[in-house]
């Protein structure tokens, strides 16, 4: 079964949301996710000061399987982003709700974070792909 921390919000797409004290968000790809790519070997960030829509592929996360888009949560303006992926993109399979985080987002409209998955809701997706 999944790692799917109770702490955090979740798109169907496997993208997990961490609401940050200062109201940011950091986003990452969930541990099932992961473990559904097998071991990552590549990671292409985007760059700080794009502005991205909800839903849109803000990166890509490779594997020696396969190449997955990952998808913003909200729309805003990406603050930063994880600079070790890029030496080691195995972080995200070895811790991927810490140190394998993918970006931290300012949202510019804090009603889609509404519209994100709770971990019940969320496990039941991860069921149903099952």
């Amino acid at each position: 079964m999944s790692n799917i921390p109770a702490d955090l919000k979740y798109l169907s797409s496997h993208e997990w949301v961490r609401v940050e004290a200062d109201g940011s968000l950091t986003v990452g790809i969930s541990d099932h996710a992961q473990a559904a790519l097998g071991d990552l070997v590549f990671v292409e960030t985007p760059d700080v000061g794009r502005q991205l829509t909800a839903g849109e592929a803000f990166a890509v996360v490779e594997s020696v399987k396969a190449a997955s888009d990952v998808y913003s949560p909200v729309s805003g303006e990406v603050l930063a982003v994880n600079e070790a992926l890029g030496a080691t993109p195995e972080l995200i399979n070895q811790a991927p709700y810490s140190d394998g985080w993918l970006m931290k987002i300012r949202p510019s409209n804090q009603s889609e974070l509404a519209k994100l998955l709770d971990v019940t809701a969320y496990q039941a997706v991860v069921d149903a792909a099952h």
